[in-house]
């Protein structure tokens, strides 16, 4: 018996990861009913219903939000708890699982990330901050992880299409079919009220370290700094590039001459035709603006 029994609302998606870990839900949800605690099981057949009955189900009150999936509920859950003090736990089960590995929690396996979280509610959560984007009139989005605009935000439009292969390898072949016709785009930044415009490959803007499961495009990022960085990779060609790309992976690449980070804490990004994406979900069209809200979560990790 947990010597603090909570009430868990649990939001699953069973298409994460393309549905190879159905079983994950039902785990966990035995794990922490098992273990005293309280749970209310949320699995909708379609991601905005799963969103709209956690919203209310939060709303209604709760001890403690655990999402069961990847970086799609991560946003899902970051969206509903931000800035409200409930805290959130992750199951990781999706493709990406990149916040889950900023956070140093099991993303390979999911019986290991299951008794992760079991552990993580006996103690005090971990405080981190949040990214808030707001884009024209459009309703402002959180993110935990990263903002992309640019090649990354492409190849994530892409891979979102794909339906083959189920894993991170789609990133990796999504990346190879946009290189074929990808050009450099011109950006005007605002970073900390400094303007600049400037042609590059990628830019995004990080509160965590990697992106489309493990690529490490900002190593040094910690989560509760209070600060953003800004990630810029300068026009290169695409040999160049792919020669890059596996340094990301290793988290290698943070001296190449190519490569520029800024620390901040307001961005805001204009581009012609540039969608962004903030912790793989699209947010649409830029421009945006993006501003680091320090310890705006609680998470169990």
């Amino acid at each position: 018996m947990t010597r603090s029994p909570k009430r868990v609302i649990v939001a699953v998606n069973p298409s994460a990861s393309f549905g190879r870990h159905r079983e994950v839900g039902p785990a966990t949800v035995a794990a922490l009913t098992g273990a005293g605690h309280e749970v209310v099981l949320l699995q909708e057949a379609n991601f905005e219903l799963l969103r709209r009955e956690t919203e209310h189900a939060v709303q209604r009150g709760t001890d403690a939000l655990v999402v069961v999936g990847g970086d799609g509920m991560v946003s899902l859950a970051v969206n509903i708890v931000a800035g409200t003090g409930v805290p959130f736990g992750i199951v990781a089960a999706g493709t990406g699982n990149d916040l889950a590995r900023g956070l140093g929690l099991p993303v390979e396996d999911p019986g290991a990330a299951v008794d992760a979280m079991l552990e993580a509610l006996d103690r005090e959560p971990r405080t981190i901050d949040a990214g808030l984007i707001r884009r024209g009139d459009s309703a402002a989005v959180w993110f935990a992880g990263v903002v992309s605009a640019g090649f990354d935000a492409l190849v994530n439009e892409r891979a979102n299409r794909m339906t083959r292969p189920r894993g991170p390898s789609r990133y990796t072949i999504a990346l190879v079919r946009e290189l074929a016709t990808f050009r450099p785009r011109t950006y005007t930044m605002t970073i900390d009220g400094v303007r600049r415009e400037q042609k590059a490959m990628l830019v995004a803007v990080a509160n965590g370290s990697s992106i489309g499961g493990g690529m490490r495009i900002v190593p040094h990022a910690d989560l509760a700094d209070g600060r953003l960085d800004v990630f810029i990779v300068h026009p290169l060609s695409r040999a160049r590039l792919i020669a890059v790309f596996p340094k990301v992976f290793r988290g290698e690449h943070t001296e190449h001459p190519a490569v520029e980070f800024v620390s901040a804490q307001r961005v805001t990004l204009e581009a012609d035709d540039v969608p962004a994406y903030a912790d793989g979900e699209r947010v649409g069209a830029l421009p945006i603006e993006i501003e680091v809200v320090p310890g705006a979560l609680r998470v169990f990790a």
